[in-house]
């Protein structure tokens, strides 16, 4: 029944995407870059629900219609933690992105795929009496309703097989050539040639990096199918992966210091200040990518933006000062202490700013990116150096 719903609603979805008037927008600025940056969408509340799923080809083409955007950014979580990981509903993304009539960067989240071990995305649980993990299963059929289980590392195969087939290209429609570090990986690191979704591609001095930094169960403590310990699967993964981000961070600013570039992007899903209800060693497994970004930062001297989506709620600060504040995350009282934590130690890094795509609620909505390379604005609720941006919900 849910295999139906999803096909029956991809095929409607793409249906209704080839009826949409195309709406003129504002002419753009021929000496800036725009960028179209998302996350956390679309989103279920089961794993039937697949209301935003339907919204989303009118919302590519409130994109599409913007005359003024060049790229589009997707920060990741394709689904909610409340929504199955199928191969199905994974290629019906996949479908529906193909309606971009611009180059679509995308960078993974843990929902697709680090997640999909949780029961509640159709995984599992370990069953101490067995040492086995019990499987949520099809009524119907008795399988796993998850690809794989719910592996996470299988899930984020399936994931590079469907969003990142080639290294160097991008989704949608348009060129935009990308630096892969499958193709670019430090040769001393082999196992960094499987990371194909993380890229790099420069526009107007301003150099924009990706890193699969997932958030939820992933560089956290949550063990994969809550066994007693983390397997040794898990733990390889985490740390080659960490191990590459490092990387292929230094790498980035490498570049952006060799070529001159006046500031640099950086797009991760993970919202490493978000506690998320827990205790401040949630996010210790985060610091190394935090150390990192800011010593970066620090050295290269000019603006660095840095997007990420996971805690859902729009925000604009720099959690890399020694100011930065205490926020509440939700009605529950789920609080991020960023300097206040012992996870990461109070930073001061001022050419540093960070926004927090809004995600996972109607409206669906995207931030409008302009990149203009001679301004230099002070940091701000829609201001940055050489970036400005505005909310876009869709109608």
């Amino acid at each position: 029944m849910r295999r139906s719903l999803f096909a029956v609603g991809a095929a409607a979805a793409l249906a209704a995407f080839t009826a949409l008037p195309a709406v003129a927008g504002p002419p753009a600025d021929p000496g800036a870059l725009t960028l179209a940056v998302y996350g956390d969408a679309p989103y279920g509340t089961t794993p039937t629900d697949n209301s935003e799923f339907l919204a989303t080809p009118a919302f590519i083409n409130s994109i599409n219609s913007d005359p003024a955007v060049d790229v589009a950014v997707h920060v990741g979580d394709i689904h909610s933690g409340k929504q199955y990981c199928t191969a199905q509903y994974d290629q019906s993304i996949a479908q529906l992105w193909q309606q971009y009539r611009v180059p679509l960067v995308y960078t993974p989240g843990d929902n697709e795929w680090t997640d999909c071990h949780k029961a509640a995305q159709g995984g599992g649980t370990y069953d101490p009496t067995t040492g086995k993990i019990k499987y949520v299963t099809d009524p119907a059929t008795g399988q796993p309703v998850d690809y794989a289980g719910g592996d996470p590392i299988a899930n984020l195969a399936l994931v590079r097989s469907l969003f990142f087939p080639k290294a160097g290209q991008t989704l949608g429609s348009g060129k935009l050539p990308v630096q892969s570090q499958a193709k670019e990986y430090d040769r001393a690191f082999p196992s960094d040639a499987q990371y194909v979704e993380n890229v790099i591609f420069e526009r107007k001095g301003t150099l924009f990096v990706t890193l699969n930094v997932p958030g939820g169960s992933n560089n956290d403590t949550d063990i994969w199918y809550g066994a007693p310990t983390t397997s040794t699967a898990q733990a390889r993964e985490a740390s080659e992966r960490t191990g590459a981000d490092l990387r292929w961070l230094d790498h980035a600013f490498a570049q952006a210091r060799q070529n001159g570039d006046t500031s640099v992007v950086i797009s991760t899903q993970a919202d490493m200040w978000d506690v998320d209800g827990k205790t401040p060693a949630h996010l210790t497994n985060y610091e190394p990518l935090v150390s990192s970004i800011a010593s970066h930062t620090t050295a290269f001297g000019k603006p660095v933006l840095l997007f990420n989506g996971d805690s859902h709620t729009y925000r604009s600060d720099n959690p890399l000062s020694p100011t930065a504040p205490c926020v509440t995350e939700s009605a529950a009282g789920e609080v991020s202490c960023a300097n206040e934590s012992s996870a990461h130690p109070g930073y001061d890094v001022k050419n540093f700013h960070r926004v927090v795509v809004h995600g996972s609620t109607f409206p669906l909505e995207w931030l409008k990116l302009t990149v203009k390379p001679s301004a230099d604005y002070p940091a701000g609720a829609n201001a940055f150096g050489p970036f400005t941006w505005q909310r876009q919900p869709q109608a």
